[in-house]
């Protein structure tokens, strides 16, 4: 064999080795991101099974069945908490939506309600209405607007805090 030949050999044979070796290492990560995952999806769903008052289907957007899930699940904790200290029912009329839902419903660009960092409550009465904000307020959410039927609530932290505002 010659010179040229043997180079060549030995290039195609390194070229060999560390295809293999790529390979190797796309399988690591693999697994590795298989696992991260399925470790994220059982801590999601500890979270979820600990909410005492909600069901995530309904926080879905009507145009997107499972979309309940995405839903921000520190925000969803922190309404669990605040439904519990107001002691009466928090009926969502609105949590996640799609961009096609929140223009149907004449939602703002840019809503919470799109990045599932935000909820509407309904209510019947002023006594349920001031139930609900201050059981919101005493669990730290700050960003608050209040309408005849409905009381909107969300936690983003791009938008103004210690807001509160009327439709």
């Amino acid at each position: 064999m010659g010179k040229q030949c043997k180079k060549k050999w030995q290039g195609l044979k390194l070229l060999h080795i560390v295809k293999r070796k790529i390979k190797s290492v796309k399988e690591y990560i693999l697994k590795t991101l298989l696992k991260v995952n399925q470790n994220s999806k059982s801590n999601m769903s500890d979270k979820v099974d600990s909410l005492r008052y909600f069901e995530l289907s309904e926080f879905e957007c009507p145009c997107e069945l499972g979309s309940g899930e995405k839903m921000n699940i520190d925000f969803l904790h922190k309404l669990d908490k605040a439904r519990h200290i107001a002691q009466t029912p928090f009926k969502i009329t609105s949590g996640y939506r799609c961009k096609e839902h929140n223009l149907k419903v004449g939602g703002r660009v840019g809503s919470s309600h799109l990045k599932g960092l935000a909820a509407d409550i309904g209510y019947n009465g002023s006594r349920e209405r001031y139930l609900i904000i201050n059981a919101l307020i005493q669990v730290g959410i700050n960003r608050i607007g209040i309408a005849k039927t409905f009381v909107h609530c969300d936690v983003d932290n791009s938008k103004d805090i210690n807001v509160i505002w009327l439709y």
